[in-house]
C-alpha cells in the first residue's frame, strides 16, 4: 500500500448554481483530493486546519473514508476557512461572493511523523511558502511531488511560487492559469516554458473539455465523459487531482505511460463530483459504479484508425 501525504484546505463552502443552493457544506481542496484518493489502496494523511466550529461529523467522514485526520490541526476559539460562489449559467465561469481566511491566514503545517516519509506528496493549492515548508519536514525527498496553484498566488507570490516549482515534479494547473504563469497563448509552449522552471510533467485541466499531460516532446490528452447533467463543478479539478495522485501512489509506478492512466482515473472520478453540491456524491461512490464508468471512457477513447 503506497503513502499519500495531502495538503490543502479542510473548509465550509457555499454555493449557488442555476440548479439551486447550499448553506455551509463540507468542502475545500484537501476534502476533495482525500475522498477521491480514497477510492484506492493507499494510506492517504491530510494535512490542513480548521476551527473549533467545524463539525465532528465531517471529520468522522472523512475517517470513515479510512483517511488519516493527525494532521488536522483544531484551533479552540478558531473559525474555519469559508468560501462562497455562485456559478453563471453555463457553469463555466462563477464569482467568488465570499472569502474569510480565518483560522487558514496563520496557517503553520505540521507533517505528522507517520507521514514523513510518504512516497507521494500531493500539495494542494495553499500559500507556495506553506507548500514549500512541506517540503522541508519530509524525511527525505518523496518520490513524487505534486503542486496545484491558482492565478491568485501568481498575482500575488509570484516569486515564492516560483521557488517552489523548481523543487516538484508535476503540476497541475487549468488552461488559463499555464497561460498566465507561462506567458504564452499556446499550451503546447506553455507547458514547455512551465517545464523549464522545474516540473517534469505538467498536466492542464480543460474542465469538461477534459485535460492534457505534458512530458517534454511527449503529449497525451484525455477527454472529460460527456455527461447529461452538471450539477456542480466545485471541487471537480481537486477531485481530478485525488484521482490523480491516489492511482500513481496505489500502483508505485510513475512512468509516462502510467501518468496517462492516472489522468484518465483522475477524469473518471471527477465525472462522478459534479453531479451533486459539495464533495456529497464522492461520499457515496461505490466502486462498481467508478468500474463501470472506467468502461466507458475506454469505449470513448478506444478504436482502431484504418490507414490507407
Amino acid at each position: 500500500m503506497g503513502k499519500l501525504l495531502i495538503v490543502g484546505t479542510v473548509a465550509f463552502d457555499a454555493i449557488e448554481t442555476p440548479f439551486g443552493k447550499t448553506d455551509k457544506i463540507l468542502g475545500g481542496a484537501a476534502t476533495f483530493i482525500g475522498l477521491a484518493a480514497a477510492q484506492f489502496e493507499v494510506d492517504a494523511g491530510i494535512v490542513s486546519v480548521v476551527g473549533d466550529d467545524f463539525p465532528r461529523e465531517y471529520l468522522d467522514l472523512l475517517e470513515q473514508k479510512n483517511i488519516d485526520i493527525s494532521g488536522i490541526e483544531i484551533v479552540q476559539g478558531g473559525k474555519t476557512f469559508f468560501w462562497k460562489g455562485k456559478y453563471h449559467n453555463d457553469l463555466n465561469k462563477r464569482d467568488t461572493l465570499v472569502t474569510e481566511l480565518n483560522v487558514l491566514a496563520d496557517f503553520k503545517p505540521h507533517v505528522p511523523e507517520k507521514y514523513r516519509d510518504a512516497e507521494v506528496v500531493m500539495l494542494g493549492n495553499l500559500h507556495p511558502d506553506i507548500q514549500l515548508s512541506v517540503i522541508r519536514q519530509m524525511k527525505r525527498r518523496p518520490k513524487l511531488l505534486v503542486l496545484d496553484t491558482m492565478n491568485f498566488w501568481m498575482n500575488h507570490t509570484l516569486e515564492a511560487l516560483v521557488r517552489v516549482l523548481a523543487e516538484i515534479d508535476i503540476l497541475t494547473i487549468n488552461d488559463e492559469e499555464a497561460r498566465q504563469l507561462s506567458g504564452e497563448y499556446s499550451l503546447v509552449k506553455a507547458a514547455a516554458r512551465i517545464h523549464g522552471m522545474g516540473p517534469k510533467y505538467v498536466v492542464i485541466k480543460k474542465g469538461e473539455n477534459g485535460a492534457l499531460l505534458f512530458h517534454n516532446d511527449e503529449v497525451f490528452f484525455a477527454p472529460a465523459l460527456p455527461l447529461e447533467e452538471v450539477f456542480d463543478p466545485t471541487g471537480a479539478g481537486d477531485t481530478f487531482a485525488g484521482g490523480f495522485v491516489g492511482y500513481l501512489a496505489a500502483s508505485g509506478n510513475n512512468s509516462f505511460n502510467n501518468l496517462k492512466n492516472a489522468v484518465i482515473h483522475g477524469s473518471n472520478l471527477a465525472s462522478f463530483c459534479v453531479e451533486r453540491f459539495g464533495p456529497e456524491r464522492m461520499t457515496s461512490l461505490e466502486k462498481n459504479e467508478v468500474e463501470d464508468r472506467l468502461d466507458q471512457f475506454k469505449e470513448l477513447t478506444q478504436f482502431d484508425i484504418e490507414l490507407r
